[in-house]
């Protein structure tokens, strides 16, 4: 069997098993908000939503990843910019600090955990990595528009 008509087979069965999950979702469906049938149901609709959506982030991966291990070039490409990410995020991280800020309800923050030195670091990362990466933008923008001019 070739490997497209077993794709398709396999779409047709995940249609099915969808339409029949909304026809009984929608036939139990009632007024009661107590209704064990009725939150049965949406469970199940929940968890096949979580199915499918799971293996479409798989299969996006993995189609991907096979496509870009198959061109060397793309692989140049993609570990060049992985490389690119992780200096820029390197260089950021060393730049932060660790202090926790100073404003209206902190002590909220640090008494419940939500904000310790760990976060505060990380955060402060983001920022500069946000930044590093604005200020690259402009002077891209900015280098092509001049050697466009300039050609």
């Amino acid at each position: 069997m070739k490997l497209g008509k077993a794709l398709n087979i396999m779409l047709i069965g995940f249609l099915v098993v969808s339409a029949f999950l909304i026809i009984s979702l929608l036939s139990n469906l009632s007024d009661n908000d107590a209704d064990a049938v009725m939150g049965a149901w949406i469970d199940s609709n929940l968890v096949w939503c979580y199915i499918l959506f799971g293996l479409s982030i798989a299969a996006a991966l993995l189609l991907g990843l096979a496509n870009t291990l198959s061109d060397p070039q793309a692989l140049k490409k993609g570990l060049m910019a992985t490389g690119f990410m992780v200096v820029i995020v390197g260089i950021g991280y060393a730049l932060s600090d660790s202090s926790i800020p100073q404003f209206y309800g902190v002590e909220k923050f640090v008494a419940d955990g939500t904000l310790t030195a760990t976060v505060s670091k990380w955060i402060g990362t983001g920022l500069y990595v946000t930044y590093t990466l604005f200020i690259l933008a402009v002077l891209a923008i900015a280098g092509s528009s001049v050697s466009r001019i300039l050609k």
